[in-house]
């Protein structure tokens, strides 16, 4: 097959991979519009459960990929300087760039053409030249842009503000750090993802971002004014920025995902926040659907489309509820500050729905007996619903 990706991040990337190791025979093309090299943010987090996915996938290329991955098996929430450690929650952290080039170098290691610098301007003539045409041009998909009366996507912007930072501080467990300040409440998620740096993502609600008089700030005066908040976890380390810009979440859904030979994948698909699940996971789960889908039905492009929606469709949805779920706890997260630690960190445990007691006592049982202790033996809220079979319950944890 002739095959046109529009993309260089993990979807795309990922899924060239696959195909041409399948098949040397196809004649894969990305097209990229940044620089090599060019990227923005910092780290990326995988859960065991989205690993589990990429081992079983392909298992060799899976040993290249977590090579210098930074790993942990818990977490911390930091209510008002209190560590509530939960254990049973295993990361694997890398920076964005790393695993980029480890993509890459794969790719065309296999005989995957990739030109960087090269903007689509004609998608029409560009599907009419290939076999299968994959739009993994991001959650700004100019692909799903053009075609949108088809697509009919559907955008859901969220009220909380957020900026992307770096630290040399190390936060070897995922961290979630609630911070009660005269302006409102600020929430960072930092996470370790090489030797020498982690992620620190700021969150405020508007008010408090107002308050603080961050709409009136520079990125250079956000960064100072968040590393001061946050003094007390950073120690002597500041907050480094790379276009550390405040910006909503911007939740994307599409009602239809192909159109003729094209199909939209990763965030040109769908994005989920980071507070709840991995977007680059999900978007390289997206590209091993499609690869089976193509594998179990070769040459018959609509019977590997259907294929590819009838698995990821339900996986999709399941997650952008519970990250909806996720996302409302976040935004009045005020009310739930005034919580013991221990219950704080257990309601957070609980947000979504998809995380009952049960799972929780399985994954650390000295956590919830702690709580128990302080319920007197009394789940404090009803039982969760059971999760959707195509959401497994790691999954309902905090993956930026």
């Amino acid at each position: 097959m002739k095959i046109t990706i529009i993309g260089a991040g993990p979807a795309g990337l990922y899924f060239a991979l696959l195909a041409k190791k399948h098949d040397p025979s196809h004649d894969i093309r990305i097209f990229e519009q940044n620089a090599r090299g060019a990227t923005y943010g910092w780290g990326v987090v995988f859960s065991d459960v989205g690993l589990a996915f990429l081992k079983d996938a392909d298992p060799v290329f899976f040993e290249h990929f977590i090579a210098r991955h930074e790993r942990c098996d818990y977490m911390e929430v930091v209510h008002r300087g209190t560590h509530v450690q939960l254990h049973g929650n295993h990361f694997s952290r890398t920076a964005r760039i790393d695993m980029l080039n480890v993509l890459s170098q794969a790719c065309e290691a296999e005989g995957v053409r990739i030109e960087y610098g090269k903007r689509i301007t004609d998608v029409d003539a560009l599907a009419a030249d290939c076999d299968l045409l994959i739009a993994s041009d991001g959650g700004n998909s100019a692909v799903r842009t053009q075609y949108a009366d088809h697509f009919q996507p559907t955008f859901d912007k969220r009220r909380n503000k957020f900026a992307w930072y770096g630290t040399h501080q190390r936060f070897h467990p995922v961290s979630l750090i609630f911070r009660d300040t005269p302006a409102g409440v600020f929430i960072a998620h930092a996470y370790q993802y090489s030797p020498d740096l982690s992620t620190f993502l700021v969150e405020v609600d508007p008010d408090t971002w107002r308050r603080a008089g961050l709409d009136q700030a520079s990125e250079e005066a956000s960064r100072d004014y968040c590393a001061d908040v946050f003094r007390a976890d950073l120690g002597s380390n500041e907050l480094l920025t790379n276009r550390s810009l405040w910006f909503e979440a911007n939740i994307v859904r599409n009602e239809r995902w192909t159109h003729r030979n094209i199909v939209l994948l990763g965030d040109a698909l769908r994005t989920v926040h980071f507070s709840l699940g991995s977007g680059t996971r999900m978007a390289m789960q997206d590209a091993i659907a499609l690869h089976r889908g193509l594998v179990a039905h070769p040459g018959d492009v609509p019977a590997a489309f259907a294929a590819f929606e009838a698995t990821r469709r339900p996986a999709s949805s399941s997650f952008q509820q519970a990250a909806a779920r996720s996302l409302d706890w976040y935004e009045n997260v005020a009310d739930k500050l005034p919580l013991d630690p221990v219950a704080f960190a257990y309601d957070y445990m609980r947000r979504t729905g998809q995380v009952s007691h049960d799972d929780l006592r399985q994954r650390d049982p000295h956590f919830t007996r702690a709580w128990e202790a302080q319920a007197g033996d009394m789940p404090a809220v009803p039982a969760a619903p059971t999760a959707p079979a195509t959401a497994a319950p790691a999954d309902a944890l905090p993956v930026s």
